[in-house]
């Protein structure tokens, strides 16, 4: 009897060494893991930097102003590109935002019967697997002419304004940002609903039996709790407009002149890129892996921001 207990008391000292080991493991693998991404993202951002020297050397920082783009005389300014995709995404965050916030909302609360909500989502997320040229050319035979009429409408009555100073010639600034749009709201819906569902139920049962009504609680309790997970879908949704290509690329004109008009042609950087990048040489490849840079640039002070506002609110209600 005794040997037995020894036997087994071993025994379990040889399995919690295996488990110590297997532990270690699992945290030195997630460890290379992590600083696997930072490796690949320092890597993407040292190989565009060092492709784009020619031009940074060319150039310097009077390439970030310069509103000239013409590679037969080699005079490359990205301002109007870096205005475009600023614009167009801002567009977008504009549309997106309060859609998908507000249908995440809708789709974690019990509004309606479980089987439709269930159905919902299952069509929010689908739109997140449309390809972007399917929406481009779906812009191009539906949106552009609806566009159209309603920037005549306001270019006819509101046309003093810079934003609408120019006629609608078709493909321009707004309906790219429309596009954009549409294209982020299931990524913002999708994660904005899975952070407001994961949220604890004592939480909602708390609120409500302090005697707050469901909208105080959903907007006093709910969102500010899931305000790191909504921060995170909106930063993933402005990605996907600061990098989208195809679909900007048919919508926004390719026009590489600066111009405050929403409704005027435009350009974007993932656009100028898009089309130019195959037949350029020399000195007009570093200079689109310059606004490459400029992009990912962008993209980094953008996240920046977004932790920023998020610290700042957790501080708050923290």
């Amino acid at each position: 009897m005794i040997s037995d207990n020894n036997s087994a008391q071993s025994q379990s000292r040889s399995r919690s060494g295996a488990e110590k080991s297997l532990d270690r493991g699992f945290i030195w693998l997630t460890r290379i893991l992590g600083l696997g991404v930072g490796v690949i993202l320092l890597a993407i951002a040292l190989t565009v930097g060092y492709r784009a020297l020619p031009a940074i050397q060319q150039y310097g920082l009077g390439f970030l102003f310069g509103s000239s783009w013409n590679p037969v005389k080699e005079e490359y300014g990205a301002l109007p590109m870096i205005y475009g995709t600023i614009v167009s995404s801002a567009i977008a965050l504009l549309i997106a935002v309060p859609l998908g916030v507000g249908t995440a909302i809708f789709l974690s609360e019990d509004f309606l019967p479980l089987p439709v909500r269930t159905a919902l989502v299952f069509l929010v997320e689908l739109l997140a697997a449309i390809p972007s040229v399917v929406y481009g050319l779906w812009g191009i035979a539906v949106l552009i002419p609806m566009i159209t009429t309603l920037g005549k409408f306001l270019n006819g009555n509101f046309g003093w304004l810079p934003i609408f100073s120019t006629p609608p010639v078709g493909p321009g600034m707004l309906p790219a940002g429309v596009i954009l749009g549409i294209m982020t709201l299931p990524i913002i819906t999708a994660i904005s609903r899975d952070s407001l569902a994961s949220l604890p139920p004592d939480l909602r049962q708390a609120s409500l039996g302090l005697g707050a009504t469901r909208w105080t609680t959903i907007f006093r309790v709910l969102v500010p709790a899931a305000f790191s997970g909504i921060v995170g879908g909106i930063m993933l949704g402005l990605g996907r407009a600061m990098g989208e290509t195809m679909a900007a690329t048919l919508l926004i004109g390719n026009s590489n002149q600066l111009s405050l008009s929403v409704l005027a042609p435009a350009n974007t950087i993932a656009s100028l890129m898009a089309n130019q990048f195959a037949e350029a040489s020399g000195l007009q490849v570093a200079a689109l892996m310059y606004t490459g840079l400029i992009l990912f640039i962008l993209t980094l002070i953008v996240n920046i921001l977004a932790e920023w506002i998020v610290s700042q609110v957790r501080a708050k209600y923290n």
